[in-house]
């Protein structure tokens, strides 16, 4: 019979969560690639089989519209600003990278973890305050800074569960004496 509570289940469930929110974060990175492509499908999706949730949400289909038409202009007239966009979708893969060592070793790169937390926290006032002066609608911002929240909340359980498992093994790691 195995302890639902011992360090081997508590490594089990971090790491669970960790592939979780690993998945969610390298997936909103690569979609960040192909942006033009998107719009357009999305844009055609709420005027065809979709239309339905663009009858029930007109200012998002109007939202949609005016992103396709911006993002199109630009990927014709200017393509390397959407150059950007690829960098932001690099960073979420280097980020989704560090996590690999609270993978590996959750105790001793729980800093990972609070970093990430910080990270989702600062969506926050950078939605609030670069959406309008951008433009972009609040209900938009609003969106974009549920990220944060949703972000957040498996690196909430994660850290909780390395606290304990930190406690759990807490005997068993080695000191090791800092140098003067």
């Amino acid at each position: 019979m195995s302890d639902s509570n011992g360090p081997r289940a508590l490594l089990t469930r971090i790491r669970r969560w960790l592939v979780l929110f690993v998945v969610c974060l390298v997936l909103s990175g690569v979609t960040a690639f192909p942006l033009v492509t998107e719009l357009r499908l999305l844009d055609e999706a709420l005027a065809s089989w979709a239309a339905p949730v663009a009858e029930l949400f007109p200012g998002l289909a109007e939202w949609i519209t005016r992103v396709r038409g911006g993002l199109e202009a630009t990927d014709a007239q200017a393509p390397y600003v959407l150059y950007g966009t690829d960098w932001l979708a690099f960073a979420h893969l280097v980020i989704a990278v560090a996590f690999y060592g609270v993978h590996r070793d959750p105790v001793r790169n729980i800093w990972v973890v609070e970093f990430g937390m910080i990270a989702c926290v600062g969506i926050i006032p950078l939605a609030l305050i670069c959406g309008p002066i951008r433009g972009i609608p609040f209900w938009w911002s609003v969106i974009d800074m549920s990220f944060g929240v949703f972000g957040i909340l498996p690196l909430l359980v994660v850290r909780r569960l390395i606290k304990r498992l930190e406690a759990a093994t807490a005997p068993a790691r080695a000191v090791v004496p800092s140098l003067p």
